[in-house]
Protein backbone atom coordinates (compact mmCIF):
# COMPACT_ATOMS: atom_id res chain seq x y z
CA UNK A 1 0.00 0.00 0.00
CA UNK A 2 1.21 3.53 -1.08
CA UNK A 3 1.82 6.29 1.47
CA UNK A 4 0.19 8.91 0.51
CA UNK A 5 0.73 11.25 3.65
CA UNK A 6 2.50 14.45 2.45
CA UNK A 7 5.59 15.86 4.31
CA UNK A 8 5.07 19.52 6.42
CA UNK A 9 6.93 21.06 2.99
CA UNK A 10 4.85 19.70 0.58
CA UNK A 11 1.51 20.30 2.74
CA UNK A 12 2.63 24.02 3.03
CA UNK A 13 3.08 24.36 -0.58
CA UNK A 14 -0.16 22.46 -1.45
CA UNK A 15 -2.05 24.80 1.22
CA UNK A 16 -0.22 28.17 -0.33
CA UNK A 17 -1.03 27.29 -3.94
CA UNK A 18 -5.28 26.57 -3.13
CA UNK A 19 -4.72 29.98 -1.15
CA UNK A 20 -3.31 31.62 -3.97
CA UNK A 21 -5.90 30.35 -6.63
CA UNK A 22 -8.54 32.09 -4.30
CA UNK A 23 -6.83 35.13 -4.43
CA UNK A 24 -8.95 38.16 -6.14
CA UNK A 25 -4.94 38.74 -7.73
CA UNK A 26 -4.44 35.50 -9.39
CA UNK A 27 -5.28 35.15 -12.71
CA UNK A 28 -6.10 31.84 -13.65
CA UNK A 29 -5.97 30.78 -17.72
CA UNK A 30 -10.14 31.40 -18.10
CA UNK A 31 -9.11 35.37 -17.03
CA UNK A 32 -6.18 35.71 -18.89
CA UNK A 33 -8.59 34.69 -22.19
CA UNK A 34 -11.17 37.03 -21.40
CA UNK A 35 -8.74 39.94 -20.69
CA UNK A 36 -7.41 39.12 -23.87
CA UNK A 37 -10.81 39.33 -25.64
CA UNK A 38 -11.50 41.94 -24.18
CA UNK A 39 -8.17 43.81 -25.21
CA UNK A 40 -8.64 42.52 -28.79
CA UNK A 41 -12.22 44.21 -28.70
CA UNK A 42 -10.69 47.11 -27.45
CA UNK A 43 -8.20 47.64 -30.33
CA UNK A 44 -11.24 46.46 -33.13
CA UNK A 45 -13.24 49.77 -31.58
CA UNK A 46 -10.09 51.94 -31.99
CA UNK A 47 -9.11 50.48 -35.67
CA UNK A 48 -12.68 51.08 -36.60
CA UNK A 49 -13.06 54.40 -35.04
CA UNK A 50 -9.54 55.32 -36.62
CA UNK A 51 -10.81 54.26 -40.40
CA UNK A 52 -13.64 56.23 -39.80
CA UNK A 53 -12.31 59.16 -38.91
CA UNK A 54 -9.31 58.57 -41.68
CA UNK A 55 -12.00 58.34 -44.53
CA UNK A 56 -13.91 61.81 -42.98
CA UNK A 57 -10.61 63.27 -43.68
CA UNK A 58 -10.16 62.27 -47.02
CA UNK A 59 -13.84 63.62 -48.06
CA UNK A 60 -13.32 66.73 -46.31
CA UNK A 61 -9.77 67.44 -47.73
CA UNK A 62 -11.56 66.10 -51.25
CA UNK A 63 -14.49 68.58 -50.81
CA UNK A 64 -12.29 71.46 -49.50
CA UNK A 65 -9.43 70.87 -52.37
CA UNK A 66 -12.15 70.39 -55.40
CA UNK A 67 -14.35 73.55 -53.78
CA UNK A 68 -12.00 76.10 -53.22
CA UNK A 69 -11.41 77.27 -56.85
CA UNK A 70 -15.38 77.60 -57.33
CA UNK A 71 -14.71 80.78 -54.40
CA UNK A 72 -12.13 82.49 -56.65
CA UNK A 73 -12.15 83.92 -60.13
CA UNK A 74 -10.15 85.24 -63.04
CA UNK A 75 -10.69 88.64 -64.03
CA UNK A 76 -9.67 91.35 -66.63
CA UNK A 77 -9.26 94.63 -65.37
CA UNK A 78 -9.41 97.39 -67.44
CA UNK A 79 -9.66 101.22 -67.45
CA UNK A 80 -11.37 102.11 -70.00
CA UNK A 81 -12.84 105.43 -71.39
CA UNK A 82 -15.80 105.76 -74.47
CA UNK A 83 -16.01 109.68 -76.20
CA UNK A 84 -19.09 110.76 -77.16
CA UNK A 85 -17.80 110.85 -80.80
CA UNK A 86 -17.24 106.88 -80.22
CA UNK A 87 -20.46 106.18 -78.94
CA UNK A 88 -22.16 107.69 -81.64
CA UNK A 89 -20.15 106.08 -84.04
CA UNK A 90 -20.69 102.64 -82.55
CA UNK A 91 -24.27 102.78 -82.57
CA UNK A 92 -24.50 103.64 -86.00
CA UNK A 93 -22.67 100.75 -87.14
CA UNK A 94 -24.30 97.86 -88.39
CA UNK A 95 -22.69 95.63 -85.68
CA UNK A 96 -22.60 97.94 -82.75
CA UNK A 97 -21.22 95.24 -80.15
CA UNK A 98 -18.03 94.62 -82.47
CA UNK A 99 -17.61 98.32 -82.61
CA UNK A 100 -17.56 98.69 -79.04
CA UNK A 101 -14.96 95.43 -78.85
CA UNK A 102 -12.60 97.45 -81.34
CA UNK A 103 -12.76 100.00 -78.78
CA UNK A 104 -11.99 98.03 -76.05
CA UNK A 105 -8.96 95.74 -77.40
CA UNK A 106 -7.58 99.36 -78.26
CA UNK A 107 -7.72 100.55 -74.69
CA UNK A 108 -6.44 96.98 -73.58
CA UNK A 109 -3.42 97.45 -76.35
CA UNK A 110 -2.49 100.61 -74.86
CA UNK A 111 -2.57 99.64 -71.09
CA UNK A 112 -0.17 97.25 -71.87
CA UNK A 113 2.36 99.28 -73.67
CA UNK A 114 2.09 101.81 -70.39
CA UNK A 115 2.98 98.58 -68.49
CA UNK A 116 5.74 98.01 -71.02
CA UNK A 117 4.35 94.83 -72.08
CA UNK A 118 4.32 93.87 -75.47
CA UNK A 119 2.11 90.76 -76.81
CA UNK A 120 0.40 90.29 -80.38
CA UNK A 121 -3.22 89.48 -79.69
CA UNK A 122 -6.06 90.11 -82.21
CA UNK A 123 -9.59 90.33 -81.51
CA UNK A 124 -10.19 86.66 -82.08
CA UNK A 125 -7.82 85.91 -78.71
CA UNK A 126 -9.19 88.27 -76.74
CA UNK A 127 -12.72 86.58 -77.25
CA UNK A 128 -11.06 83.18 -76.57
CA UNK A 129 -10.04 84.76 -73.44
CA UNK A 130 -12.54 86.92 -71.92
CA UNK A 131 -15.30 86.18 -74.18
CA UNK A 132 -17.66 89.00 -76.21
CA UNK A 133 -17.56 92.24 -74.46
CA UNK A 134 -18.83 94.52 -76.61
CA UNK A 135 -22.37 93.64 -75.24
CA UNK A 136 -21.49 94.29 -71.61
CA UNK A 137 -19.67 97.82 -72.48
CA UNK A 138 -22.70 98.86 -74.66
CA UNK A 139 -25.57 98.06 -71.84
CA UNK A 140 -23.27 100.17 -69.12
CA UNK A 141 -22.50 102.97 -71.39
CA UNK A 142 -26.20 102.77 -72.71
CA UNK A 143 -27.58 102.82 -68.98
CA UNK A 144 -25.05 105.24 -67.61
CA UNK A 145 -24.62 107.99 -69.96
CA UNK A 146 -23.03 110.05 -67.87
CA UNK A 147 -19.85 107.79 -68.06
CA UNK A 148 -19.13 109.04 -71.41
CA UNK A 149 -15.74 110.69 -71.51
CA UNK A 150 -14.94 109.37 -68.15
CA UNK A 151 -12.16 106.77 -67.32
CA UNK A 152 -14.35 103.84 -66.24
CA UNK A 153 -12.86 100.62 -64.75
CA UNK A 154 -14.50 97.17 -66.21
CA UNK A 155 -14.26 93.63 -64.34
CA UNK A 156 -15.02 91.36 -66.69
CA UNK A 157 -14.84 87.70 -65.90
CA UNK A 158 -12.10 85.52 -68.12
CA UNK A 159 -13.06 82.62 -69.91
CA UNK A 160 -13.36 79.32 -68.04
CA UNK A 161 -10.27 77.63 -69.58
CA UNK A 162 -8.08 80.64 -68.20
CA UNK A 163 -9.47 80.00 -64.72
CA UNK A 164 -8.40 76.92 -64.83
CA UNK A 165 -4.54 78.42 -66.36
CA UNK A 166 -4.62 80.43 -63.98
CA UNK A 167 -5.04 77.74 -61.05
CA UNK A 168 -3.45 75.04 -62.36
CA UNK A 169 -6.18 72.65 -63.58
CA UNK A 170 -4.90 73.46 -67.46
CA UNK A 171 -1.01 73.27 -68.12
CA UNK A 172 0.09 74.20 -71.64
CA UNK A 173 1.01 70.22 -71.99
CA UNK A 174 -2.82 69.55 -71.30
CA UNK A 175 -4.21 72.15 -73.29
CA UNK A 176 -5.19 71.61 -76.91
CA UNK A 177 -5.93 74.38 -79.00
CA UNK A 178 -9.54 74.76 -79.67
CA UNK A 179 -12.55 77.15 -80.50
CA UNK A 180 -12.32 78.06 -76.75
CA UNK A 181 -8.55 78.87 -76.26
CA UNK A 182 -5.52 78.30 -77.95
CA UNK A 183 -1.99 77.27 -76.51
CA UNK A 184 -1.07 80.66 -78.43
CA UNK A 185 -3.12 82.81 -76.35
CA UNK A 186 -1.52 81.84 -73.06
CA UNK A 187 1.51 84.09 -74.03
CA UNK A 188 -1.03 86.78 -73.98
CA UNK A 189 -2.59 85.62 -70.31
CA UNK A 190 0.85 85.24 -69.05
CA UNK A 191 1.90 88.84 -70.37
CA UNK A 192 -1.41 90.22 -68.73
CA UNK A 193 -0.67 88.81 -65.84
CA UNK A 194 2.64 90.30 -66.31
CA UNK A 195 1.21 93.88 -66.29
CA UNK A 196 -1.61 92.99 -63.70
CA UNK A 197 -4.56 93.22 -66.05
CA UNK A 198 -5.68 89.82 -64.99
CA UNK A 199 -6.16 88.93 -62.15
CA UNK A 200 -7.48 86.50 -58.98
CA UNK A 201 -10.33 87.54 -57.25
CA UNK A 202 -12.64 86.18 -54.27
CA UNK A 203 -15.30 85.16 -56.58
CA UNK A 204 -18.67 86.95 -54.73
CA UNK A 205 -20.89 86.35 -57.37
CA UNK A 206 -20.71 82.73 -56.39
CA UNK A 207 -21.78 83.62 -52.91
CA UNK A 208 -24.87 86.08 -54.17
CA UNK A 209 -25.47 85.29 -57.86
CA UNK A 210 -27.57 83.14 -59.26
CA UNK A 211 -27.75 80.15 -62.00
CA UNK A 212 -25.82 81.13 -65.73
CA UNK A 213 -26.01 79.78 -69.43
CA UNK A 214 -24.14 76.41 -70.05
CA UNK A 215 -21.10 79.21 -71.44
CA UNK A 216 -20.62 81.24 -69.12
CA UNK A 217 -19.53 79.29 -65.81
CA UNK A 218 -17.67 81.86 -64.50
CA UNK A 219 -20.88 83.83 -64.02
CA UNK A 220 -22.63 81.18 -62.45
CA UNK A 221 -23.73 81.65 -58.08
CA UNK A 222 -25.80 79.52 -56.30
CA UNK A 223 -26.89 82.69 -54.14
CA UNK A 224 -30.56 82.33 -55.54
CA UNK A 225 -30.67 78.79 -54.19
CA UNK A 226 -29.55 79.14 -51.40
CA UNK A 227 -32.31 81.95 -50.72
CA UNK A 228 -35.02 79.32 -52.69
CA UNK A 229 -33.73 76.51 -50.03
CA UNK A 230 -34.58 78.64 -47.30
CA UNK A 231 -37.50 79.50 -48.06
CA UNK A 232 -38.61 75.67 -48.90
CA UNK A 233 -37.10 74.86 -45.13
CA UNK A 234 -39.66 77.35 -43.85
CA UNK A 235 -42.21 76.02 -45.01
CA UNK A 236 -41.03 72.50 -43.93
CA UNK A 237 -40.23 73.41 -40.26
CA UNK A 238 -43.58 75.22 -40.04
CA UNK A 239 -45.42 72.47 -40.92
CA UNK A 240 -43.60 69.16 -40.09
CA UNK A 241 -43.11 70.37 -36.56
CA UNK A 242 -46.24 71.47 -35.41
CA UNK A 243 -47.90 68.18 -37.00
CA UNK A 244 -45.19 66.09 -36.36
CA UNK A 245 -45.50 66.62 -32.41
CA UNK A 246 -49.29 66.54 -32.05
CA UNK A 247 -49.41 63.29 -34.21
CA UNK A 248 -46.94 61.77 -31.61
CA UNK A 249 -48.35 62.93 -28.52
CA UNK A 250 -51.44 61.50 -29.17
CA UNK A 251 -50.22 58.18 -30.42
CA UNK A 252 -48.09 58.03 -27.42
CA UNK A 253 -50.39 59.48 -24.53
CA UNK A 254 -53.90 59.48 -25.57
CA UNK A 255 -54.58 56.98 -28.28
CA UNK A 256 -56.29 53.54 -27.34
CA UNK A 257 -53.89 50.38 -28.08
CA UNK A 258 -55.92 48.80 -30.76
CA UNK A 259 -55.49 47.49 -34.17
CA UNK A 260 -56.30 50.70 -36.13
CA UNK A 261 -53.39 52.42 -34.16
CA UNK A 262 -51.36 49.50 -34.32
CA UNK A 263 -52.01 50.38 -38.31
CA UNK A 264 -50.95 54.09 -38.21
CA UNK A 265 -47.62 53.23 -36.32
CA UNK A 266 -46.85 50.22 -38.82
CA UNK A 267 -47.35 53.05 -42.09
CA UNK A 268 -45.18 55.54 -40.36
CA UNK A 269 -42.63 53.42 -40.01
CA UNK A 270 -43.12 51.98 -43.71
CA UNK A 271 -43.35 55.73 -44.32
CA UNK A 272 -39.49 56.60 -43.26
CA UNK A 273 -38.23 53.92 -45.36
CA UNK A 274 -40.03 55.01 -48.76
CA UNK A 275 -37.41 56.64 -51.15
CA UNK A 276 -37.71 60.05 -51.45
CA UNK A 277 -38.41 60.09 -55.60
CA UNK A 278 -41.99 58.34 -54.56
CA UNK A 279 -42.79 61.71 -52.38
CA UNK A 280 -41.20 63.58 -55.43
CA UNK A 281 -44.08 62.06 -57.93
CA UNK A 282 -46.80 62.49 -55.21
CA UNK A 283 -45.88 66.09 -55.49
CA UNK A 284 -46.26 66.27 -59.33
CA UNK A 285 -49.69 64.54 -59.22
CA UNK A 286 -51.73 65.98 -56.39
CA UNK A 287 -49.59 69.56 -55.80
CA UNK A 288 -48.88 70.60 -59.25
CA UNK A 289 -51.46 68.44 -61.65
CA UNK A 290 -54.06 68.30 -59.39
CA UNK A 291 -53.55 71.45 -56.86
CA UNK A 292 -52.55 73.38 -59.77
CA UNK A 293 -49.87 75.18 -57.50
CA UNK A 294 -47.35 76.81 -59.26
CA UNK A 295 -44.32 74.77 -60.48
CA UNK A 296 -40.37 75.12 -59.45
CA UNK A 297 -41.89 76.84 -56.12
CA UNK A 298 -40.16 76.97 -52.62
CA UNK A 299 -43.91 76.34 -51.47
CA UNK A 300 -44.43 73.07 -53.80
CA UNK A 301 -40.85 71.76 -52.80
CA UNK A 302 -42.20 72.38 -49.17
CA UNK A 303 -45.03 70.54 -48.81
CA UNK A 304 -43.29 67.84 -50.95
CA UNK A 305 -40.51 67.34 -47.93
CA UNK A 306 -42.95 67.99 -45.60
CA UNK A 307 -44.48 64.86 -46.40
CA UNK A 308 -41.04 63.11 -46.51
CA UNK A 309 -40.15 64.58 -42.86
CA UNK A 310 -42.99 63.79 -41.41
CA UNK A 311 -42.19 60.14 -40.54
CA UNK A 312 -38.96 60.58 -39.19
CA UNK A 313 -40.07 63.51 -37.13
CA UNK A 314 -43.01 61.68 -35.40
CA UNK A 315 -40.30 58.68 -34.23
CA UNK A 316 -37.79 60.51 -33.20
CA UNK A 317 -41.06 62.84 -31.02
CA UNK A 318 -42.40 59.38 -29.71
CA UNK A 319 -38.73 57.79 -28.31
CA UNK A 320 -38.38 61.18 -26.82
CA UNK A 321 -41.86 60.82 -25.02
CA UNK A 322 -41.14 57.30 -24.17
CA UNK A 323 -37.98 58.37 -22.50
CA UNK A 324 -39.46 60.28 -20.22
CA UNK A 325 -39.62 58.32 -17.16
CA UNK A 326 -43.55 57.00 -15.84
CA UNK A 327 -42.82 58.73 -12.73
CA UNK A 328 -43.01 62.29 -14.04
CA UNK A 329 -46.78 61.29 -15.26
CA UNK A 330 -47.88 59.45 -12.18
CA UNK A 331 -46.84 62.41 -10.04
CA UNK A 332 -47.89 64.97 -11.91
CA UNK A 333 -51.31 62.76 -11.81
CA UNK A 334 -50.82 62.37 -8.43
CA UNK A 335 -51.43 65.91 -7.03
CA UNK A 336 -54.87 66.27 -9.50
CA UNK A 337 -53.36 67.42 -12.85
CA UNK A 338 -55.24 66.15 -15.65
CA UNK A 339 -53.84 64.04 -18.94
CA UNK A 340 -53.70 67.19 -20.83
CA UNK A 341 -51.68 69.14 -18.12
CA UNK A 342 -49.16 66.50 -17.44
CA UNK A 343 -48.76 66.17 -20.81
CA UNK A 344 -48.09 69.77 -21.68
CA UNK A 345 -46.57 70.81 -18.55
CA UNK A 346 -44.25 68.23 -17.39
CA UNK A 347 -44.27 65.34 -20.17
CA UNK A 348 -43.50 67.77 -23.23
CA UNK A 349 -41.05 70.03 -21.58
CA UNK A 350 -38.59 67.36 -20.75
CA UNK A 351 -39.07 65.85 -23.77
CA UNK A 352 -37.92 68.74 -26.03
CA UNK A 353 -34.37 68.45 -26.11
CA UNK A 354 -34.82 64.99 -28.07
CA UNK A 355 -37.93 66.75 -30.51
CA UNK A 356 -35.56 69.65 -31.39
CA UNK A 357 -32.95 66.85 -32.21
CA UNK A 358 -35.07 64.94 -34.32
CA UNK A 359 -36.55 67.81 -36.13
CA UNK A 360 -33.00 69.29 -36.77
CA UNK A 361 -32.18 65.38 -38.20
CA UNK A 362 -34.90 66.19 -40.28
CA UNK A 363 -34.77 69.21 -41.95
CA UNK A 364 -31.57 68.55 -42.63
CA UNK A 365 -32.54 65.24 -44.46
CA UNK A 366 -34.89 67.24 -46.19
CA UNK A 367 -32.04 69.93 -47.58
CA UNK A 368 -30.10 67.27 -48.76
CA UNK A 369 -32.62 66.31 -51.27
CA UNK A 370 -32.80 66.42 -55.01
CA UNK A 371 -34.80 64.11 -56.52
CA UNK A 372 -38.58 65.18 -55.34
CA UNK A 373 -37.19 68.79 -56.14
CA UNK A 374 -36.26 67.47 -60.19
CA UNK A 375 -39.66 66.12 -60.42
CA UNK A 376 -41.20 69.39 -60.22
CA UNK A 377 -39.17 71.54 -61.56
CA UNK A 378 -36.44 72.88 -59.22
CA UNK A 379 -33.96 72.76 -61.09
CA UNK A 380 -30.88 75.15 -61.48
CA UNK A 381 -31.74 76.79 -64.84
CA UNK A 382 -34.98 78.21 -63.36
CA UNK A 383 -33.37 80.31 -60.38
CA UNK A 384 -32.80 83.60 -62.73
CA UNK A 385 -32.46 86.24 -59.48
CA UNK A 386 -33.99 86.39 -56.23
CA UNK A 387 -37.55 86.81 -55.46
CA UNK A 388 -39.28 90.42 -55.39
CA UNK A 389 -40.77 89.84 -51.93
CA UNK A 390 -41.18 87.69 -48.82
CA UNK A 391 -44.45 86.53 -50.39
CA UNK A 392 -42.70 85.95 -53.97
CA UNK A 393 -40.10 83.63 -51.91
CA UNK A 394 -42.68 81.08 -51.96
CA UNK A 395 -44.47 81.30 -55.09
CA UNK A 396 -42.08 82.45 -57.81
CA UNK A 397 -39.96 79.53 -59.10
CA UNK A 398 -36.37 79.23 -57.74
CA UNK A 399 -34.32 76.29 -57.53
CA UNK A 400 -32.27 74.55 -54.25
CA UNK A 401 -28.86 74.04 -53.45
CA UNK A 402 -28.81 70.00 -53.83
CA UNK A 403 -30.73 70.50 -57.34
CA UNK A 404 -28.49 73.20 -58.16
CA UNK A 405 -25.00 71.15 -57.46
CA UNK A 406 -26.76 68.36 -59.89
CA UNK A 407 -27.40 70.54 -62.41
CA UNK A 408 -23.29 71.80 -61.98
CA UNK A 409 -22.23 68.31 -61.89
CA UNK A 410 -24.23 67.10 -65.08
CA UNK A 411 -22.60 69.95 -67.24
CA UNK A 412 -19.86 69.19 -69.74
CA UNK A 413 -17.78 72.09 -68.55
CA UNK A 414 -14.75 71.06 -65.82
CA UNK A 415 -15.36 74.47 -64.86
CA UNK A 416 -19.24 73.78 -63.66
CA UNK A 417 -17.74 70.57 -61.96
CA UNK A 418 -15.96 72.94 -59.97
CA UNK A 419 -18.83 74.70 -58.90
CA UNK A 420 -20.62 71.59 -57.76
CA UNK A 421 -17.51 70.88 -54.96
CA UNK A 422 -18.15 74.47 -54.08
CA UNK A 423 -22.42 74.32 -53.52
CA UNK A 424 -21.23 71.24 -51.44
CA UNK A 425 -19.36 73.48 -49.45
CA UNK A 426 -22.32 75.76 -49.14
CA UNK A 427 -24.14 73.24 -48.43
CA UNK A 428 -22.38 71.71 -45.43
CA UNK A 429 -22.30 75.29 -43.77
CA UNK A 430 -25.91 75.45 -44.04
CA UNK A 431 -26.06 72.11 -42.32
CA UNK A 432 -23.46 72.96 -40.01
CA UNK A 433 -25.28 75.94 -38.76
CA UNK A 434 -28.34 74.67 -38.75
CA UNK A 435 -26.75 71.47 -36.47
CA UNK A 436 -25.05 74.41 -34.29
CA UNK A 437 -28.39 75.94 -33.73
CA UNK A 438 -29.82 72.36 -32.54
CA UNK A 439 -27.24 72.01 -29.91
CA UNK A 440 -28.04 75.56 -28.66
CA UNK A 441 -31.75 75.03 -28.36
CA UNK A 442 -30.94 71.48 -26.73
CA UNK A 443 -28.48 73.27 -24.39
CA UNK A 444 -31.60 76.03 -23.98
CA UNK A 445 -34.71 73.44 -22.95
CA UNK A 446 -32.58 70.73 -21.34
CA UNK A 447 -33.89 69.70 -17.78
CA UNK A 448 -32.48 66.93 -15.60
CA UNK A 449 -34.76 65.13 -13.31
Amino acid sequence: MTDTTLTPEAAAETAKAAAKSRSLYHIDDLTRKRNAAEKRFKAYGIAAIAIGLFFLVVLATSIISQGIPAFTRTVVEVEFTLTQEQFDAAEKELFKTKAYEKFFIDALHGQMTESGVSAPFDAAAIQRIVGKTGGTIREHFRANPDSLGKETGFELAAASRVDGYMNGRVTRDTLTDSRFLQKSDLDIVDALVEAKVIKTVFNWNFITGADSGVDNPGGAGIGASVVGSFFMMLVVLFLSLPIGVAASIYLEEFAPQNRFTDLIEVNISNLAAVPSIVFGILGLAVFIQFMHLPQSAPLVGGLVLTLMTLPTIIISTRASLKAVPPSIRDAALGIGASKMQATFHHVLPLAMPGILTGTIIGLAQALGETAPLLLIGMVGFVARGYPDGFIAGFTEPNSAMPAQIYTWAARADYAFYEKAWGGIIVLLVFLLTMNILAIILRRRFERRW
